[in-house]
C-alpha cells in the first residue's frame, strides 16, 4: 500500500444489481447517479495554526449516502475545494485531484498541485479537491487510538523478531475501532469513496471528470474507472498501486524496493563522510544503519526536549518517509547523524535541532481528530478486502522477509490490526482492460512506497487502456521532479488527449 507518513512521529444499492456490476464487486453504479443538489461555493474550513492556503480556492459540501446499498438512507457530509480555470475558452471541465495516502486529506491540493502546471492545464480545468469520506472535514472519523500517528501503525517486530507484542497491539487497535468508530466504519470503504467522486461530479453538473491520482489515490483512480468507465475523461495515475494485490498482499514489493531506493539516501550521506561520520561508501552507510536500527530496537535512547525516545521503529519509519522525496534526502542523511550522536552520547546542538523538527507533531487541525489519518488509514486497508487471521502464517513470512530484507526488518509481512477487523461488506472492484484508453500511468524505477513491479501491475491489468511512462529515478513523485520527458507526456495528455503510442522510458533526471 502506498503510505504517505507524516515526517514527524507524533503526527502513516437498494436495488439488484445486473452482471456487470456482479463483475465489479457488487457494485451499483445506478445508485450513485442519484440526482445531487448543485453545490454553492463559500469559505473553506478553518486551517490548523501556521498553515496557508491558496486565497483563489473555494469550499462546500456535497452529501452522500453513508451506505450506497441503502441511497435514502444515512448522509454524510464531504468537503469539496475549487479552484477555478484561468478565463479562458480553451476551459475543458474538472480535473479532479486526489493525494494518496491512505486517508491523506485533499481539499487543499488544487492549491498545493497548481503551481506546477503550465498556463496551458489551468486553463483547460479547475481543479477539484475533497477530502475523502470520513477523512480531514468529511464526517471524519476517529477510533480513539491510543497513538494517533499513523507511522504507530506499522508493525515492526521486536529485537529478537518476535511479534507478539504486534499481535497484542493488532487485536487492541481493532477492538478500540469496532468500540469508538462502531459499524459504520465498515462503510468508509475506497469503492464507496468513488461513488461518492460522482455524486461530487453530478453535483458540479460534468458529465465527465478528468483526475489525478498519486499513492494510495491510483487505487481510487481505477476503481472509479472500473464503476463508471464512461465517466471518467482524462485519467493520470502516479506512484501506483496494483489493485490485483488489495491490501494484504500490496507490501510484498517493500522490502526490495527500500534495497533499491535506499543507495541513493546512502550516496548522499557518504558523500558527507568527513562531516557526518556515517561511512564513506554505500555499503558502510548501509551496515552503520542496520546496527543504529538492531542497537535501537534493544535500547531505545530518549530525545532531549520530548517525553519521547527513539527506537528502531522509528529511525525506520522517518527513513521510509524522507526516502519519498529526493529533496529531503539531504536532511534525512543528517537524522542518520544525529540517531547516531543521540546513541553513542555525541549528539550535537545542530543535531537536536534535527531530531526536534522530526519529532515536533504539526498543529492540529480544528475540527478533525488527532488520530483521524491513523483510523481511516485502518478503514481504508482493512475494509476493501478480506486479510488472513492466521497469526502462526504471519511469523513465519514475517521472519522469512526479515531475513530477506533486512532494511524493512520484517515490517511488510507482519500483522495488522486487519487480521481482527470485520468481514468487508463487499469484495473488491474489480479492474479489468474494459474501457476507454484513457489513462496515463507515470512511475519511478526506485519508489519506496509504491514499486516499479506495482507499476507495471497495474499497466498489465489495464492493458490498452493506459499508456505507461517510467522515470529511472527515485522516489515517490514523478511530475515535476526533474524529468522533461515526464512532465511533457503528463501535460502533453491532460491538454490534448493524446497518450504515448509505446511504453517510453524517461532517463533525463536532472534534480531540481
Amino acid at each position: 500500500m502506498a503510505c504517505a507518513v507524516s515526517l514527524t512521529i507524533a503526527a502513516v444499492a437498494a436495488c439488484g444489481t445486473d452482471p456487470e456490476d456482479a463483475e465489479n464487486g457488487g457494485a451499483s453504479p445506478v445508485a450513485a447517479e442519484a440526482a445531487a443538489t448543485p453545490i454553492t461555493w463559500g469559505t473553506c474550513p478553518v486551517l490548523a495554526e501556521g498553515v496557508s492556503r491558496d486565497p483563489r480556492l473555494t469550499c462546500a459540501t456535497v452529501k452522500v449516502p453513508l451506505d450506497y446499498r441503502d441511497p435514502g438512507g444515512k448522509k454524510i457530509e464531504v468537503a469539496v475545494s475549487k479552484l477555478p480555470a484561468a478565463k479562458s475558452r480553451d476551459r475543458r471541465g474538472v480535473l479532479m485531484l486526489n493525494p494518496g495516502g491512505p486517508a491523506l486529506p485533499g481539499l487543499d491540493t488544487p492549491g498545493v498541485v497548481a503551481p506546477t502546471l503550465p498556463p496551458s492545464v489551468l486553463a483547460a480545468y479547475d481543479l477539484i479537491g475533497f477530502d475523502p469520506r470520513g477523512v480531514g472535514h468529511s464526517t471524519p472519523q476517529s477510533c480513539g487510538l491510543d497513538d494517533p500517528s499513523l507511522a504507530g501503525l506499522f508493525p515492526y517486530p521486536a529485537a529478537d523478531g518476535s511479534i507478539a507484542a504486534n499481535v497484542e497491539r493488532a487485536r487492541a487497535d481493532a477492538g478500540r475501532c469496532a468500540k469508538n468508530a462502531g459499524e459504520k466504519l465498515r462503510y468508509f470503504t475506497t469503492a464507496n469513496t468513488a461513488r461518492d467522486m460522482d455524486r461530487i461530479r453530478t453535483a458540479l453538473g460534468e458529465e465527465k471528470i478528468s483526475y489525478w491520482g498519486q499513492s494510495y489515490g491510483t487505487y481510487l483512480g481505477t476503481v472509479y474507472g472500473s464503476l463508471f468507465p464512461e465517466r471518467a475523461d482524462r485519467v493520470v495515475l502516479e506512484g501506483n498501486v496494483d489493485p490485483t494485490k488489495v491490501w494484504a498482499n500490496a507490501k510484498d514489493n517493500w522490502g526490495k524496493a527500500m534495497s533499491e531506493r535506499f543507495p541513493d539516501a546512502a550516496r548522499v550521506a557518504a558523500a558527507q563522510h568527513a562531516t557526518l561520520g556515517l561511512g564513506g561508501t554505500v555499503d558502510e552507510v548501509t551496515r552503520k544503519y542496520l546496527a543504529l536500527a538492531d542497537r535501537l530496537d534493544r535500547t531505545p535512547a530518549p530525545v532531549p526536549g520530548t517525553p519521547q525516545a527513539l527506537t528502531g521503529s522509528m529511525l525506520r519509519t522517518v527513513t521510509y518517509s524522507l526516502l519519498l522525496h529526493n529533496d529531503t534526502l539531504p536532511m534525512l542523511a543528517q537524522f542518520w547523524k544525529a540517531a547516531a550522536g543521540l546513541t553513542d552520547g555525541t549528539l550535537t546542538e545542530a543535531d537536536g535541532q534535527v531530531l526536534q523538527q522530526v519529532f515536533t507533531a504539526p498543529p492540529p487541525t480544528p475540527g478533525v481528530p488527532a488520530d483521524n489519518q491513523a483510523t481511516m488509514f485502518l478503514a481504508l486497508t482493512c475494509g476493501d478486502a478480506t486479510w488472513s487471521d492466521d497469526i502462526d502464517e504471519y511469523a513465519r513470512r514475517t521472519a522469512k522477509d526479515r531475513a530477506t530484507w533486512p532494511l524493512t526488518g520484517g515490517m511488510p509481512a507482519n500483522i495488522w490490526a486487519c487480521a481482527f477487523w470485520p468481514k468487508p461488506i463487499e469484495e473488491p472492484v474489480r479492474v479489468t482492460g474494459k474501457g476507454p484508453r484513457n489513462t496515463l500511468i507515470l512511475q519511478n524505477r526506485r519508489d519506496n512506497a509504491t514499486p516499479w513491479e506495482d507499476g507495471l501491475g497495474l499497466y498489465e491489468v489495464l492493458g490498452e487502456r493506459a499508456a505507461f511512462v517510467g522515470a529511472d529515478h527515485g522516489g515517490h513523485y514523478v511530475y515535476n521532479q526533474g524529468s522533461t520527458c515526464a512532465d511533457e507526456a503528463t501535460v502533453t495528455f491532460l491538454t490534448t488527449g493524446r497518450l504515448p503510442d509505446k511504453k517510453i522510458d524517461c532517463t533525463d533526471f536532472a534534480p531540481r
